[in-house]
This record gives structure tokens, C-alpha cells and sequence, in this order.
């Protein structure tokens, strides 16, 4: 642990901006695979899981935990399946 200060406030800072990263990034990964396998099984709540799905792509993008064009991909492909 820091002895300074400034350093102390910002390992309290990083603990917490990794703790909402990491919830943000957990969530996006299970609404892609809930889209994903509503969308093998046909389900007719598919459309909903879908756009949840993506909504949560592009949140994790614009907050920079993934890379926009990682996001783009994956949308890509899952909106492909819907097809």
C-alpha cells in the first residue's frame, strides 16, 4: 500500500473503476450468449435479447473495454444468426 496520499486515493479509485469494468464487461458477455443461444433455439424473444446484446456491445465500446471494432464484429456476427 502506498504511503502518499495522492496514491492511496488513486489505488482506492482503480480498485473501484476495475469493479464496475468488470461487472460491465460480465454483463455484456452473458447478454451475448443468452441473444446467441435464444437465436439457435429460434426463440421469439430472440429480437429482444439481440438488441439488449448489442446495447451492452456498444456501452463496453464507448467506455473503452473493448476495442469498437471488436464490438462491431460481434454484433456483426450475432445480428448474422438472426438472419
Amino acid at each position: 500500500m502506498p504511503n502518499i496520499k495522492g496514491a492511496i486515493k488513486r489505488v482506492k479509485q482503480s480498485a473501484a473503476a476495475n469493479e464496475q469494468n468488470s461487472q460491465t464487461k460480465a454483463a455484456m458477455r452473458t447478454a451475448m450468449r443468452k441473444a446467441e443461444v435464444a437465436l439457435d433455439n429460434k426463440d421469439e424473444n430472440a429480437a429482444d435479447l439481440l438488441k439488449d446484446a448489442i446495447k451492452k456491445m456498444d456501452t463496453a465500446a464507448r467506455k473503452g473495454l473493448i476495442h469498437k471494432n471488436t464490438a462491431a464484429r460481434q454484433k456483426a456476427r450475432l445480428t448474422k444468426k438472426a438472419q
